[in-house]
């Protein structure tokens, strides 16, 4: 099992040569190796305010486990998008804190249930979906069933997605027909995931703004967020099942009546 994203690495190191004896005992040089970044990079942080200042014996900085945690933090917060001044506020708050905001933005972008692409060529795609003239080839491309990659070949975001259009298809049912579905449950979605957003951040979220973000509420608060997308699908679900039978119901009974009514 992996490590949570935002626990820092705690791993021992080796003493230096002439150092007092000790876990965690770096030299500048060594710190720089532990964490991957260059001398003068660590030198900034520390200038700027972003680094605790290192433990000076014999005019010679040691630095511990402590400055290889925040620097990690630090690292995973750029990638992450945040620049060096956001880094330095959140880490003066405190470490906690930094955590948390990490946490919360991982939590709100990590993809969820994410399907593995495939790739394929152009001539897969012409021996599935056969001869497809070029404007429904763009609308897939617009619809991101396919990403044209450059060099005759195609990312497929959705392998199931494009599995289901060429299943419609082997039913009668023309490409181009059954992209302008795809194209308006798209826009339906859409709607329904900004309801369920603008339901969290009203109901969950600005409460707890309101209260000062207290400590003691930011578990419940991120168990809401892991929970928000698989409770929407489900939701949106068992309303689909609900809404296609009445749907379904309706439609062929309305057709059954009319050739009841034709055989009279």
């Amino acid at each position: 099992m992996e490590d949570h994203p935002l626990r820092a690495v705690d791993r021992a190191a080796e003493p230096v040569d002439g150092a007092p004896s000790g876990a965690g005992e770096l030299t500048i040089e060594r710190l720089a190796q532990e964490t991957g970044m260059t001398v003068r990079n660590i030198r900034n942080h520390q200038s700027r305010g972003l680094l605790p200042p290192p433990d000076v014996r014999a005019r010679i900085g040691f630095y511990g486990h402590e400055h290889v945690a925040r620097l990690r933090l630090i690292q995973e917060m750029q990638a992450e998008g945040f620049n060096l001044n956001a880094i330095k506020n959140l880490l003066g708050t405190d470490r906690g804190g930094a955590d948390r905001l990490l946490g919360l933005r991982r939590a709100v972008t990590t993809p969820f249930e994410e399907e593995p692409p495939e790739i394929l060529t152009a001539e897969e795609l012409a021996e599935r979906f056969g001869a497809v003239d070029p404007k429904t080839l763009n609308e897939a491309q617009r619809l991101e069933l396919i990403l044209p990659m450059g060099d005759g070949r195609f990312e497929v975001p959705s392998p199931a997605l494009l599995r289901a259009a060429e299943e419609v298809m082997s039913r009668g049912v023309p490409l181009a027909a059954a992209l302008s579905v795809v194209a308006q449950v798209k826009r339906n979605c859409q709607a329904v995931s900004r309801a369920f957003v603008k339901l969290f951040l009203s109901e969950v979220w600005k409460p707890f703004e309101d209260a000062d973000t207290p400590e003691e509420r930011w578990p419940d608060v991120m168990a809401t967020i892991e929970r928000l997308r698989p409770l929407a699908s489900e939701v949106v679900l068992a309303v689909f099942h609900q809404t296609m039978s009445t749907q379904v119901e309706d439609a062929f009974g309305k057709e059954l009546e009319r050739r009841a009514k034709r055989g009279r």
